[in-house]
């Protein structure tokens, strides 16, 4: 099969495409023939050597794919060859095939294509999972960084869903038309003071829940942007991983910040997550509650572009390699 691999860590030239074996499902895992991929922030910090895959995990990029059932190893009874699936992976997604234990696959959400599927998996997952660590309510405030990507504009209407107000930041006018137009009520640019902003738009409150994408960049900020008991989760670090923190400011707002990691959670919780998101997520897409981000689509053999583009930040929605 023909898959991107990465000799040695750096930038979009170290991506190439080669020849490399197809691999043989284990007990309780599935083959996948890959029809597309989604392209996320992870993947372009794995191409920089900064987030490897756990130990035990293929070395190829990509967290989030869709295919057809192409054969399943011992012990599997849920999926069988010719089946569409979409798959919440640790790693392997950018190739023409990849393995994958059966319970992080689920069926794509119906109406949906593949292609636009490949990349709602992940998302969904990610969001609903870190909404249920961080506990947000009806009548609530979520603050969304990034909101113009493909976590942030799932954010916005999942939160919406649940009765939740939301405030969103983005850094240019037309991603932040973006984000209103996905259910965000207020849209902050992030070049501005986007804390007072949160103030303004709250009555003075805050922000009750924080979805974070950046990390040390932006967590004095966020802890002044919190609300009283004002819960911060933290999922990316696009800004950095070392920062400071005025532990006073936060214990007077009793505030709690955790960060969370969806690759690197057991077998089984993702199995958990990934029925929880076909429960829970694709009635809501069915039903046109939620709308999949508006994607755009590369094809497998220009995955240096894809890259490019994503680095670049002007893309709106979600991206996805297309086989």
């Amino acid at each position: 099969m023909r898959a991107v691999i990465v000799e040695e860590p750096g930038d979009i030239e170290a991506l190439n495409i080669e020849e490399t074996p197809t691999p043989t499902p284990q007990p309780g895992e599935v083959l996948v023939r890959t029809v597309a991929a989604g392209v996320n922030r992870a993947d372009l910090l794995q191409r920089r050597g900064y987030y490897p895959p756990p130990k035990g995990i293929t070395d190829i990029i990509g967290l989030e794919a869709s295919g057809v059932v192409e054969a399943t190893g011992d012990g599997v009874t849920k999926w069988q060859p010719g089946d569409e699936v979409v798959a919440l992976l640790a790693g392997g997604g950018y190739a023409e095939y990849f393995v994958v234990p059966e319970g992080q696959l689920i069926s794509p959400p119906p109406s949906v294509d593949l292609v636009t599927a490949a990349g709602l998996l992940e998302v969904a997952a990610t969001v609903v999972s870190n909404m249920d660590v961080a506990g947000l309510k009806p009548g609530e405030t979520l603050l969304v960084h990034g909101g113009a990507g493909g976590v942030g504009t799932f954010a916005t209407q999942y939160a919406k869903a649940l009765g939740a107000h939301v405030v969103a930041t983005a850094g240019s006018d037309p991603k932040l038309l973006h984000c209103l137009a996905h259910g965000a009520e207020v849209a902050l640019d992030y070049h501005g003071d986007w804390v007072d902003g949160v103030r303004q738009a709250t009555g003075g409150h805050g922000a009750d829940v924080i979805l974070d994408i950046m990390g040390a960049k932006y967590l004095e900020a966020n802890v002044k942007a919190l609300a009283k008991r004002g819960r911060m989760v933290v999922i990316g670090l696009q800004g950095g991983t070392k920062g400071t923190l005025n532990l006073g400011l936060l214990l007077q707002k009793m505030g709690t910040i955790a960060a969370t990691s969806l690759r690197f959670r057991p077998t089984g919780e993702k199995a958990e997550i990934c029925t929880q998101v076909a429960e829970k997520v694709w009635p809501k897409i069915a039903s046109g509650e939620i709308r999949p981000a508006p994607e755009t689509r590369v094809p497998f053999d220009e995955v240096r572009r894809a890259h490019k583009i994503l680095e670049s930040g002007d893309n709106v929605g979600k991206l996805v390699l297309e086989f």
